[in-house]
């Protein structure tokens, strides 16, 4: 049997696998015949789980048009002892039991959870478990189903598979002095339930870095600065190669990511014809009542789309429909609040934001056209720009902290990579071309993270 190295990048958004034979490097199909698979699992209500695009879509399905009914969580028992009339004997007393009840926090008609983005939970101590429904599970085995699900495909080409080399970012997310840390060990444990027990970690902007030189000359190419900006998190590290290997000079990663982006615009671009600084009018005793829409109560649970479908309940729909049957001018906004809600759409708005994202890196304007909710809105690149303008920001601190800790100068830098999907905004490009003149590459954005690591893996190498 030949031998293969392999790679696994475990993503916040979506996974890769990749493996390499010391001559030909390929991907993996993990779902109906992708190479990339949303790293996402959901669990029914008899714990069953299903991964990827399979379990995104059974959310979606299961929530859309659902109302939410919360009802009191049992939370104890109580119980009253009362002997029978001329009783003495212990085993004719009676027992009274009763539940407790606390708030009203469990929903009786949840057919499952869905879980994605778990990997920035990976650091936070602070999170040991996340119910599910009634029962309380660790993060490790909300993951375990994605990495086996993950090995088992790998397995259709390789055959049993043991070892790999496994991605993780420069610093997982987490306020804790430890977090990455503890964020490597859950990450090391969830792969060893599923399978693979032989690991060698890597920092993912070094993968991507390998992936690159592996096919370029040795005396084309000595140092490179590689910029990795992902679904999760923004990373960076200076890689050396010489004659006797590589050579780490610095890494550093900052928590900001493309999720994060797709947030600012689905606030800058859908909030304003969703009902925000819109008036609630309703009719109260004696008089007509009017005060602020409450918008800030649907912000963060429009925003998380994996959640949305909670905002489904009365206490969250009645005012929308108060001001709906209001017939004011701003009746359609709120008719468009309501679509989101009862048919679960988040996940298709910031899907066609993330389109918006990627129009706007070859257009310099570009349309959200969404006809699921009657809207559509122009964008520029130049006003996509201003709303990201505080992320560009912090790139660019990132960046001269990644070149201060090497103690290096930009013009020491023979190659800078660009890859992850947020890599591919041109104002990204445009800044790190005017910190290193005609030394910026783009370099495979969703996929150099697995080529990188199964090479690695193939060559035994660590870091």
């Amino acid at each position: 049997m030949s031998r293969f190295g392999v790679g696994i990048d475990f993503g916040t958004s979506n996974s890769v696998a990749a493996v390499y034979d010391g001559d030909n490097l390929s991907l993996i199909r993990l779902e109906k015949g992708q190479d990339i698979m949303p790293s996402a699992t959901y669990l029914d209500s008899s714990k069953v789980a299903i991964t990827g695009e399979v379990a995104v879509s059974t959310y979606i399905r299961d929530n859309t048009g659902r109302t939410v009914e919360l009802v009191p969580e049992v939370i104890g028992v109580r119980s009253e002892f009362s002997a029978s009339e001329g009783s003495e004997e212990i085993s004719e007393v009676e027992t009274k039991s009763e539940n407790v009840y606390g708030a009203a926090v469990t929903d009786s008609g949840l057919k499952g959870r869905l879980f994605r983005g778990v990997k920035r939970l990976l650091g936070d101590n602070s999170i040991k478990r996340l119910m599910v429904f009634d029962q309380p599970f660790r993060l490790v085995a909300l993951i375990t189903p994605l990495l086996r699900d993950i090995r088992q495909s790998i397995e259709a080409l390789t055959g049993p598979l043991a070892t790999a080399h496994l991605g993780h970012p420069v610093r997982f997310e987490g306020k804790d002095l430890h977090a990455s840390e503890l964020a490597k060990a859950r990450l090391s444990e969830a792969f060893k339930y599923a399978g693979i027990t032989d690991q060698k970690f890597c920092p993912e902007p070094i993968a991507a870095a390998i992936s690159y030189l592996h096919t370029r000359p040795r005396d084309e190419v000595q140092r490179v600065l590689t910029l990795d900006f992902g679904g999760g998190t923004l990373d960076f590290c200076i890689l050396d190669r010489g004659n006797s290997g590589f050579k780490v000079l610095s890494t550093h990663g900052i928590g900001l990511g493309g999720d994060h982006i797709d947030q600012l615009l689905y606030r800058h671009l859908l909030f304003p014809h969703l009902g925000k600084g819109k008036i609630w009018r309703r009719k109260g005793f004696d008089r007509e009542i009017e005060t602020p829409f409450p918008f800030e109560d649907y912000e963060d649970l429009l925003l998380n789309w994996a959640v949305t479908y909670t905002l489904n309940q009365n206490r969250f729909t009645a005012p929308v429909m108060e001001c709906i049957e209001s017939a004011g001018e701003d009746a359609k906004c709120f008719v468009r609040l309501r679509d989101i809600i009862k048919h679960n759409l988040s996940y298709v708005l910031f899907t066609k934001i993330k389109d918006l994202k990627a129009e706007l890196s070859i257009s310099d304007s570009a349309a959200l056209d969404l006809e699921e909710i009657d809207l559509r809105v122009e964008l520029t690149r130049a006003e996509f720009e201003s709303v990201i303008r505080k992320p560009l920001d912090q790139m660019t601190m990132a960046v001269d902290e990644t070149l201060r800790k090497s103690r290096i100068d930009p013009s020491s830098i023979d190659v800078v990579l660009r890859t992850g999907g947020s890599s591919l905004i041109p104002a990204v490009k445009q800044i790190l071309d005017q910190k290193f003149p005609g030394k910026v590459v783009e370099h495979d954005p969703f996929t150099s993270v697995a080529g990188g690591l199964a090479i690695a893996s193939y060559e035994g190498l660590s870091f």
